[in-house]
């Protein structure tokens, strides 16, 4: 039952070396989602139904039940196919990102989401713009070098479509959270500038997940937390195989 990784933006599979590091299993699978550090493959618009049913059939080809884990859109990518297809699923974890119709996107999404004023604002992401505000978001400096040094033209233009594709996304997919199984997890920055854990909590509530919170923590959990957030993940899929193993279904 491989453990399958899902980033979120505007990062890559890199985001997970540091916290996979830290992990006593060596059946890990990262993906990376089209266009980001990769080619976009053709006639692939890069909507969240799009990205979604790519997942899926990641998820289905790597061979499950698997635990997932995902991080900001990844984590809402993530979510869908579980609520989706739960029986490929056996444990999940996910954060920052919420899924609630009452979250009002943050600034800098709503630029995305405006036509042409999106377009102006990633010809100013550059490495050197970018970087800095990874840092000042909580990524450590040469994790956040890393991460501006794969954002190029097809990232930001899968970025502006993802995001505009996804204006409503707590309203339309939201409702599929009750038909997500398996034991789950939800971790969150106390302090993460683009959604208050008020958002993870309420996930957590609707599907019987363990709520975590970091103080101290911003939005990029796994860089800023990679060994709490290993012991987390440790511990969901020990409590999953034992519960296996005297016959109790995850919840």
């Amino acid at each position: 039952m491989p453990a399958v990784f899902v980033h979120g933006v505007p990062d890559t599979h890199r985001v997970w070396k540091t916290l996979i590091r830290r992990l006593r299993r060596d059946d890990v699978v990262t993906v990376s989602l089209p266009g980001f550090g990769c080619e976009v493959p053709p006639g692939f618009d890069c909507s969240k139904e799009a990205y979604c049913d790519w997942l899926l059939s990641e998820v289905d080809n790597v061979g499950g039940p698997v635990d997932l884990v995902a991080h900001d859109w990844g984590a809402i990518l993530a979510l869908r196919v579980a609520s989706l297809e739960p029986k490929l699923i056996r444990t999940w974890a996910v954060g920052g990102a919420p899924l609630d119709p009452e979250y009002e996107w943050h600034k800098v999404a709503k630029l995305w989401q405006t036509p042409e004023v999106g377009e102006q604002v990633m010809e100013k992401l550059t490495p050197e713009t970018l970087a800095p505000g990874l840092v000042a978001a909580g990524v450590p400096a040469e994790d956040a070098a890393e991460a501006a040094r794969h954002v190029d033209a097809t990232m930001k233009r899968s970025i502006l479509a993802l995001y505009r594709s996804g204006v409503r996304v707590g309203a339309e997919w939201e409702h599929g959270l009750t038909r997500v199984s398996g034991r789950g997890l939800v971790l969150w920055g106390a302090d993460d500038p683009y959604a208050a854990p008020v958002f993870g909590s309420r996930l957590a509530s609707r599907t019987g997940a363990r709520f975590v919170t970091y103080a101290g923590c911003g939005h990029w959990w796994p860089l800023e937390r990679p060994g709490e957030v290993a012991k987390e993940l440790e511990a969901l899929w020990a409590s999953e195989r034992e519960g296996a193993a005297r016959g109790i279904p995850g919840v």
